[in-house]
């Protein structure tokens, strides 16, 4: 009993635990291919299709891109892919 008690509470404390593991992180991308006024807001479209992307800003001027998103739910090479797939490559700054 107090095997499985025991147990019950390390899982209950472990799914609790789940959502709060997860971090909003921030990352700016060099964009690629932009030669208009129109290819940020395409740009801008493309990421936020991205499941747990919060926010995009896109700069026409610098060429980027400024991404906060829900790292349990995407990656960085899905935000790149999702602009490479729009047509515009693109690869974090360091």
């Amino acid at each position: 009993m107090k095997c499985s008690l025991s147990a019950l509470v390390i899982a209950f404390v472990l799914s609790a635990a789940g959502p709060a593991m997860a971090a909003e992180r921030t990352v700016t991308l060099a964009v690629d291919n932009m030669y208009c006024s129109a290819c940020p807001h395409i740009v801008k479209q493309s990421l936020a299709k991205v499941a747990g992307v919060k926010t995009a800003a896109v700069s026409y001027e610098k060429k980027t891109a400024t991404i906060t998103y829900d790292d349990q739910k995407t990656t960085v090479a899905a935000l790149t892919d999702a602009t490479t797939q729009a047509g515009y490559p693109s690869h974090p700054i360091n």
